[in-house]
């Protein structure tokens, strides 16, 4: 569309041409008082003539075009639009749309996709894209999604703002619309299965509290009896019946220790979109009670300041410790009155309470006649039904009164000659043995190993700081872990009926707390040693895991066992069982372990086992909002849709389709039933800028110099 206009341009700076026009003035006032009126008009005339020849006026001719309005259509892809036809209705109608619309229209397409736990975010999609559209062009938006949006606004976003923005031929008022295309024929119902409390800790052998509520979304029904069935992993499943709307509280025992995932699922709504939120999957972390541990020391030493310290540092330990400190052979005969010693309470501790204990620590403790044999044998006992027992044995351990001869010997798994050249008194490192490089207990301990250029065979050599002496036993039974002077056995690991049993042969680990040529990994080892003794389930020689990650199963198995591949057997949540060989992965510093990953789409508890264990584990993809309601609704958008003058459709199924046509606005209507319309932007954009002068130079250069020669003429008659 062109148009015109003046302008001028002087040829001379601003400056020089005020001056100019100022000597113009002056002269014609001199003229006026020296010459009569015909005279200076003349002269006056011919100055303006040239003054407007210099101001250089021109002719300007600009051409614009009106540009065509954008519509901005956005899909939603997110998961709640996989169920049903959907995400077909989706593509159908955005297929339609795009080959039925006014040919000056264009349209501009976004596709929204998974936002991980966030949730469908159109209006966020839509500040984004919204950006890439030039101010002015956009005419209206267009959301093809199931109306299950996590962030609608309360006001309209500033992207369609609810103003006057133009307006067409009549003089009516038009704003940016919004409308909403919803992919299903009509409101739709469904049930959901909430969770409102649930622990993700519980204590073994407690109960466990979890509060859920059922939801009938869109039902008018406000209360339903429905059935809740319960499994605890691989359990049998309990049901229980319940009501929709309310509360319901479930009282759940917790009887081991690692993760329990409790499987929750109601009974159907007829009609609903789907029964995947009809279940839930709880999982709660099983964790032992403080661990209470009995520690007694044969006689004060450094060893036991430094056990009391860590024991007493660690919260998760109830710590009970003594120590004796008057053994038979100090005894002068002093009356116990007169004695500040609190008397050894050997009948509380190894008959009454001894099963209230979880661990049993023996820190250079001897057989000095203080106990009946009946004690000791209690201890072998406790052990015996699943208590634990670590045993630091010193140079009290190959005399004569050690404790191999007592009823302990037959749950030691070393056995020492009463011989003091079995005391070995001399500087050396602790090491690992190749059993003890695999078992959790020693596996990567901080500091554990470093190939040095001196070591042969690249084998690997611990910066550890020495100890200066050990035992050197004879017998042996259990896991080596790791070796003393000669390779001898140093720390043993061994099970005896229910319980364990841990014994190391030196009463010098209290070095390494003090950092003794460099220290070495005091706290954590023992740390391990007690929590494996209690039978913690990640410290297991041979144990399974498992976890679910995007879809994809990925199975772990730890094991002492040389070789490079097992099979283990995998239950789905739905379907038969089948077989899956793990292999040991590439990596050098993963030893004893053997994996294998594939893909766990099926929502639900999924069984992992092989010849000794089972275990389980389950993907909680329905936590996410994504999840929370899976109705196709305008409830959510609706009220936003009207503010801004737009309209919803619903597209139906793929079987009776109808979506709107794009037409051409008529009026103040932007929509009608089978229809939506766009206002017009009026944007224009320059196009083409030319300028020509408005007279040509001859011409007002010829007129001033008439009026010149005029005023000469008029001046020479007078």
């Amino acid at each position: 569309m062109p148009f015109t206009s003046i302008t001028f341009t002087p040829l001379i700076p601003l400056w020089l041409f005020i001056l100019l026009a100022s000597l113009a003035i002056a002269v014609s006032g001199i003229s006026l008082v020296y010459s009569n009126k015909w005279t200076t008009l003349c002269r006056l005339g011919a100055f303006t003539v040239i003054l407007l020849w210099l101001a250089n006026p021109q002719q300007t001719h600009k051409t614009w075009r009106t540009l065509p309005p954008t519509a901005l259509i956005l899909v939603d892809n997110s998961p709640s639009m996989h169920f049903g036809e959907r995400t077909a209705l989706a593509q159908k109608a955005l297929h339609f749309l795009e080959n039925n619309h006014p040919p000056h229209l264009i349209l501009h397409t976004v596709v929204i996709n998974d936002n991980g736990h966030e949730g469908t975010r159109l209006f966020s999609a839509l500040q984004q894209a919204s950006a890439d559209i030039p101010p002015g062009h956009l005419a209206g938006v267009i959301m093809i999604t199931d109306g299950e949006n996590n962030d609608t606004p309360l006001s309209v976003p500033q992207q369609i703002p609810p103003q006057i923005i133009a307006s067409n031929r009549y003089g009516q008022p038009f704003f940016l619309p919004l409308y909403v295309l919803l992919t299903a024929s009509h409101e739709e119902i469904d049930r959901r299965l909430s969770v409102l409390q649930a622990p993700p800790y519980a204590l073994v052998g407690k109960t466990a509290f979890i509060r859920i509520r059922v939801e009938d979304q869109g039902s008018l029904q406000k209360e339903t009896p429905v059935t809740l069935t319960l499994r605890l992993n691989g359990a049998d499943p309990l049901t229980f019946p319940i009501h929709t709307g309310q509360s319901q509280e479930i009282h759940l025992p917790i009887t081991h220790p690692g993760q329990n995932f409790i499987a929750l699922s109601v009974s159907p709504l007829q009609g609903e979109v789907s029964t995947q939120n009809n279940q839930v999957i709880i999982p709660i972390m099983g964790i032992r009670d403080r661990l209470r541990v009995l520690l007694i020391s044969g006689s004060p030493n450094q060893e036991e300041r430094s056990l009391r310290r860590f024991l007493k540092a660690d919260p998760a330990v109830d710590l009970v410790h003594c120590t004796i400190l008057r053994p038979p052979e100090k005894d002068d005969g002093t009356p116990l009155s007169d004695l500040a010693l609190i008397a050894f309470p050997a009948r509380e501790l190894f008959e009454q309470k001894i099963n209230q204990f979880n661990l049993i620590i023996l820190d250079g403790f001897q057989n000095q006649f203080l106990f009946p044999e009946s004690y000791f044998e209690n201890i072998a006992q406790f052990v015996r039904n699943g208590g634990g027992l670590l045993l630091i044995a010193g140079p009290e351990f190959a005399g004569s009164n050690s404790l191999q001869n007592t009823p302990l010997n037959e749950i030691l798994p070393a056995h020492v000659l009463e011989n003091k050249h079995m005391i070995v008194n001399r500087p050396f490192r602790p090491q690992l043995t190749a059993i003890g490089q695999k078992h959790p207990v020693t596996s990567l301990l901080p500091e554990s190993f470093s190939f040095s250029s001196l070591s042969h065979k690249n084998t690997p050599v611990p910066l550890w700081g020495p100890w200066y002496r050990a035992l050197q036993p004879n017998h042996v039974h259990g896991e080596v872990l790791m070796t003393g002077p000669k390779d001898t056995p140093l720390l043993i690991l061994d099970r005896v009926g229910k319980g364990r049993v841990a014994m190391l042969l030196s009463d010098q680990i209290w070095l390494w707390s003090r950092g003794e040529g460099g220290g070495g990994p005091y706290a954590e080892l023992l740390r391990r040693l007690a929590h494996w003794l209690m039978k913690e389930p990640s410290l297991e020689e041979e144990r399974l895991s498992a976890h679910i990650t995007d879809n994809t199963l990925l199975i772990t198995r730890h094991t002492l066992s040389s070789a490079t591949q097992s099979f283990v057997t995998v239950t789905p949540p739905y379907g038969n069982p089948f077989r899956v060989r793990l292999t040991r992965p590439l990596q050098k510093d993963q030893q004893g372990i053997q994996q294998a990953s594939f893909p766990a789409s099926a929502y639900g508890i999924w069984q992992i086992s092989d010849d000794l264990h089972t275990i389980y584990t389950a993907s909680t993809q329905n936590d996410t909002p994504e999840f929370f309601d899976l109705r196709a609704t305008a409830e959510k958008l609706s009220p936003l849709v009207k503010k801004t003058g737009g309209g919803i459709f619903w597209l139906g199924s793929l079987k009776n389709f109808h979506a709107p046509r794009i037409l051409e606005a008529h009026g103040s209507l932007l929509y009608g039933k089978n229809w939506l319309a766009f206002p017009q932007r009026e944007t224009r954009i320059l196009t083409q800028d030319t300028a020509t002068p408005l007279l040509p130079a001859w011409l007002p250069l010829s007129l001033a110099l008439a009026l010149l020669c005029g005023a000469w003429w008029l001046e020479r008659d007078t």
